[in-house]
């Protein structure tokens, strides 16, 4: 039987969102209803409300997520109910030829539930990135659940479901951070201080934070970073150089994503260095630089695809390593609200005056 929810849902472009009755079906085959605990809110969640990811309206928003699984449908194996989980939005497929290949985490077939959660009057809901967690049980497909240590608290534990896993990903997985590297991080929000995080974790012996705002920069460095350039009253390619010995950063990470901001971690890097791109441009976004620049400074120009995490390897690893008091990841949690409260949230990271706003049922 199907259960009727409270959940918050966005009905149309640029509206504030609203508190609406969702009715949640009994799983089908390879879906789970998962009684969510706690839920962050991030940027994607704005980008869905003002038409930025697509106008499949109405939305039902909320991503960064842990909870309890309360059932489960047929033939799911993996997870069972009374597990704490952690949702993430792609759920690898196992066939595609990413996963055939042994690269799973760069999964061609993610999938969500089949069935679809809807309004009272049946109007049919689109999950944000396929999970839609700003609600008190939701339907998703099973493999989006990652079974972790319960230990962990909800609130911080969901972190990992998006942003924080994205800049620690893009830090770890995709730039590959070694000892005694030199990392810079541009853009020091949730993503860019999880990148910040994660290069301190790596053991990298010189961290730069760059922001353009000093609060940030304050948070930066209780993450790590052993130096902090303001862009807005220094060139931040000349003094990113001027803290790696002339040369510039081994691996620049640009948790923006916009083309100054790119342009500026391209530059910013050492001859043969990397970049990583894992802020998310506007699709509008066009990026104009010599090739001759392009070819001569050598290295390697990245993108990060949600850190390229493989969650069920990765969320397990990170809540190991944030028990041990090695990740701090409690750090990323600078209030925690109702579901009445995430249309103020939203006002609040436009300010930037959190981190990250968590949702707590």
């Amino acid at each position: 039987m199907s259960q009727q929810v409270r959940g918050v849902v966005s009905l149309a472009k640029g509206a504030p969102v609203s508190i609406e009755t969702v009715i949640v079906p009994d799983p089908g085959p390879g879906e789970a209803v998962v009684k969510v605990q706690a839920c962050g809110v991030c940027h994607t969640d704005l980008h869905y409300r003002e038409g930025g990811i697509n106008d499949e309206y109405p939305f039902l928003l909320g991503h960064e997520a842990a909870g309890i699984v309360e059932s489960v449908g047929e033939g799911v194996t993996d997870v069972a109910p009374g597990d704490f989980v952690i949702l993430n939005w792609r759920a690898v497929c196992g066939q595609c030829r990413a996963c055939l290949r042994g690269r799973p985490h760069l999964c061609f077939n993610t999938h969500n539930a089949k069935q679809k959660m809807t309004l009272e009057d049946g109007t049919e809901l689109s999950p944000a990135l396929g999970i839609g967690a700003f609600i008190e049980k939701t339907l998703v497909a099973a493999g989006q659940c990652t079974k972790v240590d319960p230990a962990v608290r909800p609130e911080v534990a969901g972190l990992l479901g998006c942003g924080v896993m994205a800049g620690l990903g893009a830090a770890l997985n995709t730039g590959n951070v070694n000892r005694d590297d030199t990392v810079a991080v541009i853009g020091c929000g949730g993503v860019g201080n999880a990148a910040i995080a994660g290069a301190r974790l790596a053991g990298a012996k010189t961290i730069i934070a760059v922001d353009l705002d000093d609060r940030k920069l304050e948070w930066a460095r209780e993450f790590g970073a052993t130096h902090t350039v303001n862009s807005k009253a220094s060139d931040p390619v000349e003094a990113v150089q001027a803290l790696t010995g002339g040369f510039g950063a081994d691996l620049v990470i640009d948790a923006v994503g916009r083309p100054e901001t790119w342009k500026t971690a391209f530059y910013a890097r050492d001859l043969a260095g990397t970049v990583v791109l894992v802020g998310v441009p506007d699709p509008s976004m066009q990026l104009e630089i010599p090739l001759i620049d392009v070819f001569g400074r050598g290295g390697s120009l990245k993108s990060s695809w949600y850190g390229d995490c493989l969650p069920s390897r990765d969320f397990p690893t990170m809540v190991d390593l944030h028990l041990q008091g090695r990740l701090p990841l409690e750090k990323f949690v600078s209030e925690t609200i109702g579901l009445d409260d995430v249309e103020a949230s939203f006002a609040k990271m436009k300010t930037g005056e959190v981190l990250r706003s968590v949702v707590v049922l």
